[in-house]
């Protein structure tokens, strides 16, 4: 190849990465605010009547529905995407993102509108939900199926940064807001401010569909499948009738750390709060400062991942969580600012262990035609099971039992699901390794 084209492809390839990042650090930005919002102040605007733990269960409740609309957006962007490409559904769930963040920043409070308020606020969550769906899977093949060889772990690491990413500017955007609307005004307006932010998604969103091009790897799936029009019209229905086993094992391999992942930061924002007394800036500090050190660990395991395969990482992430359960809520029960901030980091390191490899994971298990569909249904339904639920399933807990190691138990058999799935998991690739040996499969497998 010639050094110009070399530069090109090397341009391109870049602008593909750091648009995906960009795109996911947006959407994640936005849909982390909501969560962070669900926790400090929409139980006593939306939900006035409720007591103050039916308010927070009423407020967690809207914030799982948006998880509910998330496989509802990975469908339809998966379907879609395989069909006409990556790109066009990046774009779109941008979009709808852009709006509905910004029309909740617009809303009024239940005081003002009565019940519509509530249910604005479940309609937008649901839209929010849709496009943080069909966002993933855009965002995850656009870096991954650009990447160059041996690096697809680290280029899908890039669109996992995304998370921690957009939790830090969140949590920084609330801590300011708190910061510029001390007291009541937070809660007349200080809150509002985080959720205006949303329009740049549509300026990024105008960038993506005038600058980046579709991945090379759709372009070649798409002339491949060009003589197989009937297959190419419904991806999803091949998805279901071929690999409906690897999305379902994808999904239980990776409840744990979306459930963790949502305890470590909005559950545990909820409970040290409100019940173990802790200064709300204190803990928004502590999931700023965790969030950032995110940004060292997904890379580092990704890259590992990249080296010694993926399921070797993969499970010894689960395994940590597993072991990590119990000291993690002695220590967030001693209630100071030193025991929480580790519990917590520890916590979320053991997380990036599955989260850095997880996106390349999910990519390699599933064949170019069907890959959007089925990456993102696994990583959809494991949110919505796992994650969607976590904070809410938290507090139900910690009202009927009374003690944190209701938790723990609870983080603990997501982690034993997980293994069990990811035992499968390997024993299919080495199945697959043995049938049609290739680079795919072998960066997918797990070194004996």
């Amino acid at each position: 190849m010639p050094a110009e084209q070399e530069a090109v492809t090397g341009r391109r390839r870049r602008r593909a990465a750091s648009a995906a990042a960009a795109a996911a650090a947006v959407e994640w930005y936005e849909y982390f605010s909501f969560a962070i919002a669900a926790a400090l102040i929409f139980g006593t605007l939306f939900f006035p009547g409720f007591s103050p733990v039916a308010g927070v269960l009423a407020s967690f409740a809207t914030f799982f529905v948006g998880f509910i609309a998330r496989p509802l957006g990975g469908i339809l962007a998966g379907h879609l995407g395989d069909k006409y490409g990556r790109k066009p559904m990046l774009v779109s769930a941008l979009m709808v993102m852009g709006v509905a963040t910004t029309v909740i920043g617009l809303l009024p409070p239940y005081a003002v509108i009565g019940l519509w308020a509530p249910v604005a606020l479940v309609v937008l969550r649901v839209l929010q939900g849709v496009a943080v769906g069909a966002m993933w899977g855009g965002a995850m093949l656009l870096a991954t199926e650009y990447a160059p060889e041996g690096k697809r772990g680290l280029y899908g690491s890039l669109v996992t940064m995304g998370v921690p990413i957009g939790l830090v500017a969140a949590n920084a955007a609330f801590l300011a807001a708190s910061a510029a609307a001390p007291g009541e005004a937070f809660a007349q307006w200080g809150w509002r401010l985080p959720f205006l932010i949303g329009l740049v998604a549509l300026v990024l969103a105008w960038y993506i569909h005038s600058s980046v091009d579709e991945t090379p790897e759709f372009r070649q799936a798409e002339a491949a499948m060009a003589a197989e029009d009937q297959q190419r019209r419904f991806p999803l229905g091949r998805l279901l009738r071929e690999h409906f086993g690897s999305v379902v094992l994808a999904t239980g391999s990776f409840l744990i750390t979306t459930a963790a992942f949502y305890i470590l930061m909005t559950g545990v924002l909820d409970y040290t709060t409100r019940s173990l007394g802790m200064e709300r800036t204190t803990v928004l500090t502590i999931v700023l400062v965790v969030s950032a050190l995110q940004l060292l660990t997904l890379p580092t395991f990704a890259g590992m991942s990249d080296r010694f395969g993926r399921l070797p990482v993969y499970a010894g992430g689960a395994v940590g969580q597993m072991v990590w359960a119990i000291p993690m809520f002695l220590l967030i029960d001693r209630a100071t600012t030193v025991s929480v901030l580790i519990a917590v980091f520890v916590g979320t390191v053991f997380a990036a262990m599955m989260s850095g490899p997880q996106a390349a994971l999910f990519a390699e298990l599933f064949e170019p035609e069907v890959r959007y569909s089925g990456a993102s249904l696994g990583y959809q339904l494991s949110a919505t099971l796992g994650g969607g639920l976590a904070p809410f399933i938290m507090v139900l807990l910690l009202e009927s039992t009374g003690t944190s190691m209701s938790i723990s138990a609870y983080l603990i058999v997501l982690a034993v699901l997980a293994l069990v799935c990811i035992t499968i998991l390997k024993k299919r690739v080495r199945a697959r390794e043995a049938a049609l040996p290739g680079p795919g499969a072998a960066s997918v497998r797990s070194p004996s």
